[in-house]
């Protein structure tokens, strides 16, 4: 998978446009006719490109190209499925999102208008979401007939509790944007038309970090948050002494401690 710097690279085939923005590798999906509703092919080509992100990709921002972030599952797709069919099409939604979720580098997604059933599963896979003021939140799988399948029966309740996501599925109710900043859905809220270049500077900053470190944010802080707290203590440990004696490390600390680096400050 490649994509060249500064060009946004799709076809009529491809249902995602990518683009490289320096060390910033972009991931849009495409499919505005259907308000990026996720398709087999959708999560063919995103478990593609999540599979081979180059070497000297540092960080990800996944956006909708349109007005949407993605009206989740394309339910035509679905409605002749059987039993064996199901759990296979759900499985391969969980190896795509594992991808994302547990890859090498973070993961920025930019939420505007529906983000919606598997749209908000998918976004639940990124590590940081920015929302503008036009996204709202829903799991209409209850009205439909269905369950959640892309995992989101795992991640979302750790962002806003299981009791909040039952009342989404059983009742159809929705959040806006500016309700989901406070709940979890996302982290950041900003104005409409915002979010693509919020999403861009949170990406940068990250590929500002050491790699390790990056790494063990992705890798170990969820896992360690979900063990027994014995294990977590030992796992930290073990984590926090590889990733100060990484070479990058030991340079950024001394650039610290001869005052050549920024100090914490307050926020404006």
């Amino acid at each position: 998978m490649t994509a060249s710097a500064g060009t946004a690279r799709s076809t009529a085939a491809s249902p995602l446009a990518l683009e490289r923005r320096g060390d910033v590798l972009i991931v849009g999906l495409d499919r505005q006719a259907k308000r990026n509703a996720l398709n087999d092919e959708t999560i063919e080509a995103l478990d593609e490109v999540f599979s081979g992100v180059p070497d000297d990709v540092r960080a990800v921002v996944i956006h909708g190209i349109g007005p949407n972030f993605s009206a989740g599952l394309d339910l035509s797709e679905i409605s002749e499925r059987d039993v064996t069919e199901g759990v296979f099409h759900s499985r391969a939604w969980h190896r795509c999102f594992e991808k994302i979720e547990f890859g090498r580098t973070p993961v920025v997604a930019v939420l505007k208008g529906a983000v919606i059933g598997g749209g908000l599963e998918l976004a639940c896979a990124a590590h940081v979401r920015v929302a503008e003021a036009s996204a709202f939140y829903g799991l209409p799988e209850g009205q439909r007939g269905i369950f959640v399948g892309g995992g989101g029966s795992v991640r979302l309740p750790k962002l806003i509790g299981v009791a909040r996501m039952a009342d989404m599925m059983l009742t159809g109710r929705t959040y806006s944007a500016a309700e989901g900043v406070g709940l979890g859905f996302s982290q950041y809220l900003v104005g409409e038309g915002e979010g693509f270049d919020k999403g861009l500077e949170l990406a940068t900053k990250m590929c500002g970090n050491a790699p390790l470190s990056n790494f063990a944010v992705i890798q170990a802080l969820p896992r360690i948050a979900d063990s027994d707290p014995r294990v977590g203590y030992l796992m930290e440990s073990l984590v926090s002494s590889v990733a100060q004696s990484d070479r990058e490390a030991k340079r950024r600390v001394r650039d610290f401690l001869e005052k050549r680096a920024a100090k914490v400050t307050r926020p404006d």
